[in-house]
């Protein structure tokens, strides 16, 4: 009976878990739009390369001069490998890059990084193209 009992908790928390971690995945189409392109310089401030998505943030210039952080979200990190990106080497805190991609939907300072322009000229994907994804 404790055996039976046993399973059916471990069971419950599975598909508890399963649940959060596709609730934390999404389309492009449902946090991002493709409609409204972003093209930012910036210094980097911070990288954090986790499944399902790498994230980093940079610094710009905002309104007025006021320094702005953009936090952007790119492809996983398996993907990025197999581009040429090395975690901890490709992107640094203190690397000035240039982003393109587009804003998200609801929140104003995050978005889908599509290209990285590293300071020294060199160019590499770092996620889908706009419209991937339904809504």
């Amino acid at each position: 009976m404790r055996f039976r009992r046993l399973s059916v908790i471990f069971a419950a928390s599975s598909l508890g878990a399963a649940a959060g971690s596709a609730w934390a995945h999404h389309s492009f189409a449902a946090v991002f739009d493709g409609e409204k392109e972003l093209n930012l310089k910036g210094t980097v401030t911070s990288v954090e390369w986790t499944n399902p998505h790498i994230h980093f943030s940079i610094e710009v210039a905002g309104h007025e001069g006021e320094p702005a952080v953009w936090r952007f979200e790119g492809y996983p990190p398996n993907m990025l490998v197999r581009q040429g990106w090395r975690r901890n080497e490709t992107l640094k805190p203190g690397d000035t890059i240039t982003v393109v991609g587009w804003q998200a939907r609801d929140e104003p300072n995050l978005g889908a990084a599509r290209e990285v322009t590293l300071d020294d000229g060199r160019k590499l994907m770092a996620g889908p193209p706009a419209g991937t994804g339904g809504r």
